[in-house]
């Protein structure tokens, strides 16, 4: 799966350009409905009027199998860089990450038959995000520029995905 769009968290309001790709595997597994997660790239978002990136990690939990109620959900880290800042500084931890409840917004279209790649528009603009964590000295001055804590309906995210779908081997 791969994603453009629009996020923000507090003060931090980034296009995402280059696609989020996330990798992961989906099937029957002994009549049992499993999903494997497998691998997530992201390069380095930019922060309007600051010399911060911030870098969307995978943060530990995924569940892409959709119901009336959700697109699927997401568990998701930032970290952050730029001049002087700590290498484990970051948004989120793997303990404590942001948890996203993603919504349609857009229904999925067919923009490939062969290979099968699905196209459709997932949103969340409910999530609370947490103040920087393993920032040391800098941290409190990172959470006043950023402005984190951010309540829930302060933060969003917008994606416009595209999924590739293809079966492997015993697939049922």
């Amino acid at each position: 799966m791969t994603a453009t769009g629009h996020l923000t968290l507090g003060r931090a309001d980034v296009p995402i350009g280059r696609p989020l790709a996330i990798t992961f595997a989906e099937g029957r597994v002994d009549g049992e409905f499993r999903q494997v997660f497998g691998a997530m790239a992201a390069t380095p978002l930019r922060v309007r009027g600051t010399p911060l990136s911030i870098t969307p990690r995978y943060g530990g939990y995924s569940d892409f199998e959709s119901n009336d109620e959700r697109r699927g959900e997401l568990d998701l880290t930032f970290r952050i860089s730029g001049p002087g800042v700590p290498r484990g500084c970051s948004i989120g931890t793997d303990a404590a990450p942001v948890h996203l409840v993603l919504k349609e917004t857009d229904p999925s279209r067919v923009v490939s038959p062969d290979p099968l790649v699905v196209a459709f528009g997932v949103a969340d603009n409910r999530f609370a995000v947490p103040g920087t964590s393993g920032c040391g000295l800098l941290g409190p001055v990172l959470d006043k520029v950023l402005r984190l804590p951010a309540p829930a309906g302060v933060n969003g995210i917008d994606l416009d995905a595209r999924v590739s779908l293809r079966p492997y081997g015993g697939a049922e």
